[in-house]
């Protein structure tokens, strides 16, 4: 398969990392602002079997340190192929990219971010090759296929029309599901795709809560394990409901430890406290908790500012990823926003304070009517001093919690002091009580200042 390409192919590969000083070219990222990667089902006569078509400059056409918009279609055709399995067959796409040395591929749908390393260049490494390369690993991995092509597209129009197109097929695919309930079911599905970027993390995938990288619905999920039950994704068995405001499972608990190894053995599906689900690093936004107001800010990775707590979302990125469970912060889908589950934990839309201004446009349908307004974007506030007084002035939810919550708190902690008998671990008390480790030092601190505690 490999012979006529002058890099190896192989899943020995994936995982490999371009940076800055090795890459020769960036396709994609957040740099560039039209991106698109989409999988279409088409008829056998559509499709010329092979065919790899460059529309726009080709890999040994740019120079070095270049930065192009960068779109990828692949056509398939086969008698079993059902369109359903658009959305599965295209999440593969960053699995098999990965294989090929020299190339890396992260993230999904619109935000795909790739790289061409300074060797893969010179040892002539083009479209073609990498073409020809995913084709044949998409027919050994899905064998129902019969047919297939596939075009890449670097010249902006092109990208520009594709991304477009994409964007509303994308919009369709996520409108199958949002009808469904988590309660509607007995079986969630987990994803393993990314353990290669992160090993201890493992998505878990439920009709209330699309995949992070918001590419995979329950739908697509249980058509994937269906067609590739060797696979990355596979059924869980969601067991017992332990918790209904957190989102706690006794069988997603047993799957996410056995898939983990260990590292993991507990997830709260609708919170960002406790035991919030993990992150790899393709989720498309973030939430970030902000103390100062009580409230959960929100940025996704084609917000290129800084956030209205100072940082931009790379940083964040990094305190969010790599598969620890991280409270505060949490990586998610967008879609996740349409659910009555998002945020359960915490209250929902109640406790957003801030987002950019495309995505809260993007999801408008998704915000209750009596809030819409009082959530701030960039466009009316840059620093916590001024979210905070737009909160005021816009009479948002979390301005009640302002007053109360400290002395809640404060007798929530001491209560639970108590019944340690003064013996207490940071860790694993912030986990128990549902608050950060911040914030359970500064509640302590409190506590001894007004003598309540030695």
């Amino acid at each position: 398969m490999t012979d006529k390409i002058p890099v190896e192919v192989g899943i020995v590969h994936e995982g490999e990392r371009i940076r800055g000083p090795d890459m020769f070219l960036e396709l994609g990222g957040p740099k560039v602002k039209y991106k698109a990667e989409l999988v279409q089902v088409r008829k056998a006569d559509e499709i010329e079997d092979g065919k790899v078509i460059v529309i726009g400059k080709d890999i040994p056409e740019f120079s070095e340190g270049d930065r192009s918009s960068f779109g990828i279609l692949v056509d398939i055709y086969g008698g079993k192929v059902e369109k359903e399995l658009e959305g599965v067959i295209e999440r593969r796409v960053h699995d098999f990219l990965n294989y090929i040395q020299g190339f890396m591929h992260l993230n999904q749908r619109y935000d795909i971010w790739c790289r061409v390393s300074k060797d893969a260049k010179e040892k002539g490494l083009t479209f073609k090759h990498i073409g020809t390369a995913i084709m044949n690993l998409f027919k050994t991995a899905f064998p129902f296929i019969e047919k297939s092509q596939i075009t890449f597209m670097t010249d902006e129009a092109k990208v520009k029309e594709h991304h477009d197109m994409a964007i509303k097929i994308y919009e369709e695919r996520d409108k199958r599901v949002r009808g469904m309930k988590d309660e509607d079911v007995d079986v969630f599905y987990a994803c393993t795709l990314c353990q290669s970027f992160a090993p201890n993390h493992v998505c878990v995938i439920s009709p209330q809560r699309v995949s992070l990288c918001g590419s995979i619905s329950w739908i697509d999920a249980r058509a994937a394990a269906n067609v590739d039950p060797d696979g990355p994704n596979f059924a869980v068995d969601k067991g017992e409901l332990l918790d209904e405001k957190t989102g706690e499972y006794s069988g997603v608990n047993e799957a996410i430890k056995k898939a983990t190894n260990g590292a993991n053995d507990r997830f709260f599906m609708y919170s960002m406290f406790g035991y919030p689900h993990t992150s790899c690093g393709c989720f498309e936004a973030i939430a970030f908790f902000i103390p100062e107001v009580e409230g959960i800010g929100i940025v996704d990775r084609n917000y290129n500012e800084a956030a209205v707590n100072g940082l931009k979302f790379s940083a964040m990125a990094t305190q969010t990823g790599g598969g620890e469970q991280a409270e505060g912060f949490l990586g998610f889908g967008v879609e996740w926003m349409h659910s009555a589950k998002f945020f359960n934990a915490e209250g929902g839309w109640s406790r957003i304070v801030w987002l950019p201004s495309h995505i809260k446009e993007r999801v408008k349908e998704a915000v209750p009517e009596d809030i819409y307004d009082k959530i701030a974007t960039e466009k009316e506030v840059t620093n916590l001093d001024e979210l905070k007084k737009f909160l005021q002035e816009k009479g948002h939810p979390v301005v009640e919690r302002w007053g109360a919550k400290g002395d809640d708190l404060k007798d929530k902690v001491m209560s639970y002091i108590q019944e340690k008998d003064g013996e207490i671990y940071p860790d694993e008390a912030s986990k128990d009580l549902g608050i950060t480790e911040d914030e359970l030092m500064k509640i302590i601190e409190k506590l001894q200042e007004d003598g309540a505690l030695e």
